[in-house]
Formats: structure tokens, sequence, C-alpha cells
């Protein structure tokens, strides 16, 4: 199973995202999606569960829930959209992925068995951060997280 995972759209889904989602059997938003068409978008290609970010303060992604848990293949995907909000213990919870944005910055950690992913910002740029997004690949032995450069 393919999982995309973006955050930050701000208000543009860029067609190198499009392209680079293609193929994923679901699809996970971390928030400041910033328009409900992406969302939309995004569902052509696969379903999608999404949170809002802190700029999602408006019409209907205000109306997007503030976290998630999603089971997927017998895993868990936290969705936060800071790490810093995070208010569980995601090893102690069996979360397998804590998926978060805000930061635009895109990394991959593991702590006590738990990855941390932020796909980092698909959106527009900001300051020198890239522009990126992740998929993670889940198979039998664990799942395999990957960052993806769109510019």
């Amino acid at each position: 199973m393919l999982i995309g995972i973006i955050s930050d759209t701000h208000g543009l889904l860029r067609p190198e995202a499009l392209a680079a989602l293609a193929g994923a059997d679901h699809i996970l938003h971390a928030g400041d999606v910033g328009n409900p068409d992406i969302l939309d978008a995004l569902r052509k290609i696969a379903p999608v569960a999404a949170i809002r970010g802190n700029t999602d303060i408006n019409g209907d992604c205000a109306q997007l829930p503030e976290i998630e848990v999603v089971e997927l293949a017998g895993r868990l995907f936290y969705l936060v959209h800071s790490v810093d909000w995070l208010d569980i213990n995601p090893e102690a919870a069996g979360i397998a992925m804590v998926i978060s944005g805000h930061s635009h910055q895109p990394g991959i950690e593991t702590r006590n068995g738990v990855i941390y992913l932020n796909p980092g910002s698909a959106g527009p740029r900001r300051f020198n951060l890239p522009v990126t997004l992740a998929t993670v690949e889940i198979k039998e032995s664990g799942l395999i997280p990957r960052i993806i450069a769109l510019l």
C-alpha cells in the first residue's frame, strides 16, 4: 500500500504534487489546506483524510478536525498540524507514525519505535525551504517513508 502525505498547501496544489501522488492508495493532508478544492482534487486520486492547520480559520477548511487518527493496513497514523501540539504518548497509544506539518521543514525521525514524519510544504515556497511532500510504503516488514522534492 502506498500512502501520499502532503501538508501546507496554503491554497496552492502544484501539478508536480498531483503527479507525485498519482498511484497513492490513500492521501493524508496535515493541515494548512487553504482551499477545499485542493481536497476535492486529491480525492480524484485516492481517499483523503485531512486536518486543519493554524491558517485554516475560515470556510470549509475551518471545519476540518484538529487531529485525526487513521488506520491503514493495520497501522495507526496520527495527524497533528504541529508536532508541538501532540497531546498523547504515541508509543503507548500504539501509533506507528505521527504526521505533522506547520514548520515547512521536511524530516523523518524515529523515536521509541514511532516514526515522526513532516512532509514539508507542498504549497508556496517559504524562505529558502524546499517544496516537498512525502510517501509512505506500507510493507509487512514495516513503513518506508520517503521525502519527495517537487521543485
